[in-house]
């Protein structure tokens, strides 16, 4: 039985229901809102497992689910490229990882300009910039690619953006869609601060066991939402 992670809930499952059901796949609950079960109305050898988004990573990396949708933000974070492969980019849920500054800040445009104001924060105070984000992965990785060296990160597990108004942090990286909450937080993304522009993927696991069965169904599932599987 192929097992597939959706998002358990909002606006995320609704769209997911919706582009499968587009394309003749139909995912329901099998009983009320509350219930974690659900069935593929005419697919055999298919079951939705509905999960929290950041929970479908880590069940793709173990195997315990073959396919699933979740943010290409998330997996990045957090798994090797060995572990997952892309299918299909949904068109939903749209997201951009971003560094922002405080709008007093007024010399600071660039990444390269935020390198500069780092090395002069620690010289005036002795101790790096920080940096609050939950994506330290692809921060780190994109700042090292930009040549930026001093600052440190540290770790936001909710309400980023008022982690500057509040002194725990001088910057931020995070996820933002409108930007609204960054405004309201006085802060502004870097005008080449974007980190990492993410939307909502169907993933298959490379490490989950596929049954003879299982491969079948997988051929008739790709042949229905027109994508294909490059690993066996």
């Amino acid at each position: 039985m192929i097992r597939i992670g959706v998002p358990s809930k909002g606006r995320l499952m609704q769209d997911c229901f919706d582009w499968f059901g587009a394309r003749g796949v139909v995912m329901r609950r099998s009983g009320n809102d509350r219930e974690y079960s659900g069935v593929v109305d005419g697919f055999d050898g298919i079951v939705p497992v509905f999960l929290s988004a950041g929970e479908i990573p880590r069940e793709l990396a173990a195997g315990r689910i073959h396919l699933g949708v979740t943010g290409s933000d998330l997996v990045h974070e957090t798994l090797a490229d060995d572990e997952v492969e892309e299918l299909a980019r949904l068109g939903f849920g749209q997201a951009d990882l971003v560094i922002a500054v405080p709008n007093v800040w007024i010399d600071v445009e660039t990444v390269d300009d935020l390198d500069g104001a780092a090395a002069g924060f620690r010289a005036a105070h002795g101790f790096r910039l920080r940096i609050a984000t939950k994506y330290h992965r692809l921060v780190r990785e994109f700042l090292t690619a930009h040549g930026v060296a001093d600052y440190s990160l540290v770790d936001s597990l909710g309400a980023t953006e008022g982690t500057v108004m509040n002194g725990t942090a001088e910057a931020i990286a995070d996820i933002t869609s409108s930007g609204e909450t960054l405004r309201a937080n006085h802060l502004r993304v870097l005008s080449d601060g974007l980190i990492h522009a993410s939307e909502a993927v169907l993933w298959s696991s490379r490490t989950a066991e596929w049954s003879k069965e299982d491969q079948a169904a997988m051929g008739r599932l790709a042949e229905v939402l027109g994508v294909r599987r490059q690993s066996r």
